[in-house]
């Protein structure tokens, strides 16, 4: 069994959330007849992302000026000038596009070029990398504070936890009535003929997993750490789960049946294997209530 994991019916779709958005910014406005003067203009750049995908979700990508390179989503973040991976920047490249404000999260890096950066007197504001639902909160409310979208941002969060508790109940409910023992999931970062990379505790694979219902296969360590073919036969998964970009990266689905000792386990018999977007699944921005359901159902059908 093969899933990409798509999206999942029963919640609000993007068009009903900012439709209900706009219906309350609009009642909003239309209640308070004071005048309102919009703040100049800030220049941003989006280190990351889901800060990147919530800065689109309050509708401050005016104030976008530049994005990291795991800014892909929406397509329109596409658009945006460059600046490169999160974690390797160069000052030059920032600093190049004249922003205001550098939005960040605690994994961006590396530190000698912030440090550089913040000497040149930007102001940047680093928001923390965590791994659960209150952690998608804080960067919401982080963010918004930085471009004055606070109150978008409480309608925001209003909708966020209403999606976030139909989804916790429809897992629990589910995983309840499952008869058989939860799914024994790996995920695998990326692999080669020799060995895979494999995520342990603390990492937002283990917290997703976690979310959906299912248990980690590899066990005993944090990150991700390579795992022999012996390691692989030994953690006897139900289900492989990777990104779609790591997956088309190594030659797609029939290079990774090819991993030795694969067939040796229940996943690589039944060829089960879940590809998801890698911003969707691990970036723990605004779609992460239902990439944690998509991901349920996915597993729960293997």
């Amino acid at each position: 069994m093969i899933s990409n994991a798509s999206q999942c019916s029963g919640l609000l779709s993007r068009r009903q959330a900012l439709g209900y958005l706009a219906g309350c910014a609009v009642a909003a406005i239309s209640a308070c007849p004071s005048i309102v003067r919009a703040s100049p203009r800030k220049r941003v750049v989006s280190i990351g992302g889901a800060l990147t995908e919530i800065l689109f979700t309050l509708e401050a990508d005016n104030d976008l000026v530049g994005v990291d390179s795991t800014s892909i989503y929406p397509p329109r973040a596409l658009g945006y000038p460059n600046v490169g991976y999160a974690r390797q920047l160069s000052a030059e490249g920032v600093l190049s596009l004249r922003p205001s404000h550098i939005l960040a999260t605690e994994e961006a890096g590396p530190p000698a070029v912030l440090k550089q950066i913040a000497a040149a007197g930007l102001r940047i504001t680093t928001l923390p990398a965590k791994h659960r639902y209150v952690g998608l909160r804080q960067r919401v409310l982080g963010v918004a504070r930085v471009v004055e979208r606070n109150e978008t941002a409480q309608l925001v969060l209003e909708q966020l936890d209403t999606t976030w508790q139909l989804v916790r109940r429809q897992v629990n409910a589910q995983t309840a009535q499952s008869l058989a023992r939860p799914v024994r999931v790996m995920f695998v970062l990326a692999h080669s003929p020799a060995q895979m990379l494999v995520a342990g505790a603390m990492t937002a694979a283990q917290a997703m997993l976690s979310y959906a219902g299912a248990t980690n296969a590899v066990q005993g360590f944090k990150g991700y750490k390579p795992l022999t073919p012996e390691g692989l036969i030994a953690a006897q998964p139900d289900c492989l789960l990777v990104t779609e970009q790591r997956l088309q990266a190594a030659g797609g689905l029939e290079a990774l049946f090819k991993l030795p000792g694969l067939e040796h386990t229940p996943a690589g018999r039944s060829r089960a294997v879940i590809a998801m977007d890698a911003l969707r699944l691990l970036g723990f921005g605004p779609r992460m209530p239902e990439a944690v359901l998509a991901l349920h159902q996915a597993l729960y059908a293997v």
